[in-house]
């Protein structure tokens, strides 16, 4: 981890400013980005005399370009990219309009992409780096109704993370592309929501951002492709597949498989 050199969006609070300040302790050079410039110094001053704060608004893809050369101007190179900036929403699939749609593929996936593409080349030149997009449990398990599009968004960003890690594969093997997907965090994810919703703090059995945050830096240090940032984020997921299954054998719609 030392001398690293580690890009994190949505730097400001939670998952982000958590893994900034663990990489930066362990001797990483990290570079945060987010909106708020106030809260984005105050974390990058927790994360090491060498920290970078870029004020990045990540939905816009020249700002997003900007962060890379920024980064790569003040150190030479970039190790690892973390798309971590993400909104969430309150509203139904029966509630959701037009712009709720747009507002969080823009923030949950373009943003992602916007940071994929901008650092790409970089780590293609060097034939080396990790990609790392923060996405959900619930891109995995859609179990929580209200958080309906932004569901559906990191759907589509482990979609676009899967494809990215195969495109490279033969091509660029000294490339590793991964996916978090973090449960309940405690942090101002809720109240941030779209339309406004639960304190994720108040949620009972909310992992820290700490906890979600050393998930995170282990999978830099082992250059993991998939991982949970709670023990039982894979079983959740087994689980709720299994139940689908069980419901496809016993519906009176079922049809009799082939052998």
């Amino acid at each position: 981890m030392k001398d690293k050199v580690i890009v994190i969006t949505g730097a400001s609070a939670g998952i982000g400013a958590a893994v900034a300040r663990q990489a930066g302790a362990l001797g990483a050079h990290v570079v945060l980005a987010a909106r708020r410039p106030k809260e984005l110094e105050e974390a990058a001053r927790a994360s090491g005399d060498a920290a970078l704060a870029v004020v990045t608004d990540v939905t816009v893809r020249a700002q997003v370009d900007a962060l890379a050369s920024a980064a790569i101007a003040r150190f030479g190179h970039v190790d690892v990219w973390i798309n971590n900036a993400g909104r969430g929403i309150t509203r139904k699939v029966s509630e959701l309009r037009d712009e709720d749609l747009d507002a969080m593929i823009t923030d949950n996936v373009k943003s992602s992409l916007y940071g994929m593409q901008a650092i790409l080349p970089h780590f293609k030149e060097r034939g080396a780096g990790q990609i790392i997009n923060v996405s959900s449990l619930l891109g995995r398990v859609p179990f929580a109704p209200f958080r309906s599009a932004y569901s559906a968004a990191k759907h589509a960003l482990n979609a676009l993370t899967a494809c990215l890690r195969m495109e490279l594969r033969a091509s660029h093997p000294g490339l590793v592309v991964t996916l978090v997907s973090p449960g309940v965090v405690a942090t101002e994810f809720g109240t941030n929501a779209l339309h406004g919703g639960m304190d994720s703090r108040a949620f009972p059995g909310a992992q820290s951002a700490d906890d979600a945050a050393a998930a995170v830096i282990d999978a830099i240090r082992t250059g993991k492709i998939d991982v949970y940032t709670q023990a039982t984020g894979a079983a959740t997921v087994q689980s709720y597949y299994a139940d689908i299954e069980a419901h496809e054998r016993t519906s009176p719609f079922a049809q009799p498989r082939r052998p």
